[in-house]
């Protein structure tokens, strides 16, 4: 089992810059893959990046290309996701998914809790 827990969500108005983090424990050799996903409300939950074991690939949704940037610094076993220039359509809550998906884009096996961010306008 890996354990995934989120940090660093809060709130910020429109054009603001956050850092989310997730901290992995447990069986973390199952972590080939890492991922962000976010959920607004009434509404699915949606990917938004991912990225290799190794940092050598990485994938991101359309919707935030350009403005977030993933990483992951396996010596500590935690994912990164730095969000700029933020838009009150990126309010949801991010969930860390970790795991050996098919694509980058998932499934995944082990998922977080979640953390709210909210972006004001």
């Amino acid at each position: 089992q890996v354990q995934l827990v989120e940090s660093g969500g809060g709130l910020v108005q429109a054009g603001g810059s956050l850092s989310l983090s997730c901290a992995a424990s447990g069986r973390t050799f199952n972590m080939a893959f890492m991922a962000w996903f976010r959920q607004a409300p009434g509404k699915e939950r949606d990917f938004i990046a991912a990225i290799s074991y190794s940092g050598g690939s990485t994938a991101y949704a359309d919707s935030v290309k350009g403005r977030f940037t993933i990483s992951r610094d396996n010596a500590v076993n935690i994912m990164y996701l730095q969000m700029n220039s933020l838009k009150p359509d990126d309010t949801a809550v991010y969930f860390c998914a970790a795991g050996r998906p098919m694509t980058l884009r998932g499934p995944y096996d082990f998922w977080g809790q979640g953390t709210q961010v909210t972006v004001s306008s």
